[in-house]
């Protein structure tokens, strides 16, 4: 199986100081995969930075021009979360331009799947707005620009970040041709995302919103995998995925309060590998999003590349919560999403 991996130290020079979304999430990551020796099995591939074009399929003209200029007069916070330094606004379109990247390889065959270990994150941000640590919508503009460029017309997004991806969610709410998929800690940051938003006009029924409780873990997150992503993306059957991987479901990391482990991350991954091997020939693109515990970060993501690399032996340093809660009327909730998505006959 060939894997791509998107990196360049660019991406360490999005300067956030003491901020949870630093640097040294990627330096930590990048040290784990070479310590595990799969950066020898990987192809690497470099960015390249996005054009003015490209993220305009996402963003407003005037943001990006906003971003810019914050990024010349110095930097500083956009919002209450989300800060940059002067090279964010270069490094924010070589973290989008990553994606493409991968898009492009994936499409092109160079490569079987990707993923793009980029920064800063991206799906939060909106058409006119950063906010929750991202500038550029990097998963939503790589999307837009595999609809205008490679004859697609069926896409799907999973994204499994702890936070629902609120500006991935806007950019496609009324577009049949992305379906977009999320699992979120709910009610939580960003507060949108409930079961109710399907989409709208031509769109109604391709967005599909799992907003969990605090306290789901991998008997969860596989339950909602196995009986309602399967069955929708067997609807809908993508010709493309993308992911969205958030490693802050992890049970160690203090932005939220789910209970996953890297082995229960790791057969969500195979979940969706099968989908691609199903659907797509396997075309499958993963970007990090957020994950910001120091060790269940790089641990997540070297599990998922030993999925894509077809490794079976999943190493898990942390292992298994030390306090897993099953909410309570789980299946009564699971059969309330099913229904809305008429998923009872699937």
């Amino acid at each position: 199986m060939k894997v791509g991996l998107i990196y360049d130290p660019i991406y360490l020079q999005h300067d956030t100081g003491t901020h949870v979304e630093n640097a040294q999430r990627l330096a930590n990551t990048m040290s784990l995969i070479e310590e595990r020796g799969l950066k020898d099995k990987l192809i690497l591939l470099p960015p390249r930075p996005a054009s003015i074009e490209e993220i305009s399929l996402v963003h407003a003209r005037g943001y990006i021009s906003h971003v810019e200029s914050q990024a010349k007069g110095g930097g500083g916070w956009l919002d209450a979360d989300t800060v940059m330094s002067p090279d964010s606004y270069q490094v924010a379109l070589y973290a989008a331009g990553g994606v493409l990247k991968a898009v492009e390889a994936v499409i092109a065959g160079d490569v079987d799947s990707a993923f793009a270990l980029v920064r800063p994150p991206g799906h939060h941000a909106t058409c006119w707005q950063a906010m929750g640590f991202c500038l550029f919508n990097n998963v939503a503009i790589a999307t837009k620009f595999a609809l205008a460029n490679f004859n697609l017309n069926r896409i799907l997004i999973v994204d499994f970040d702890v936070h629902h991806g609120n500006g991935t969610q806007e950019a496609f709410y009324t577009d049949p041709h992305v379906l977009y998929f999320s699992t979120h800690q709910y009610p939580f940051y960003p507060g949108s995302g409930s079961s109710n938003e399907i989409g709208a006009e031509k769109g109604e029924g391709t967005t599909v919103n799992v907003p969990l409780l605090a306290g789901c873990g991998d008997d969860e997150y596989l339950q909602v995998f196995n009986e309602i992503l399967s069955p929708v993306a067997e609807r809908f059957q993508p010709q493309l995925i993308l992911v969205s991987a958030g490693y802050d479901i992890h049970w160690a990391d203090d932005l939220a309060q789910m209970q996953v482990s890297v082995t229960g991350i790791a057969r969500m991954v195979e979940i969706i590998k099968k989908l691609a091997d199903k659907f797509c020939l396997g075309r499958l693109i993963f970007s990090l999003e957020g994950g910001y515990h120091p060790q269940a970060l790089p641990s997540s993501m070297t599990a998922t590349l030993d999925v894509l690399l077809g490794n079976r032996q999943i190493t898990d340093p942390l292992g298994n919560s030390p306090g897993p809660r099953r909410p309570s009327n789980f299946d009564n909730f699971i059969k309330m999403v099913k229904d809305i998505h008429h998923l009872a006959t699937l």
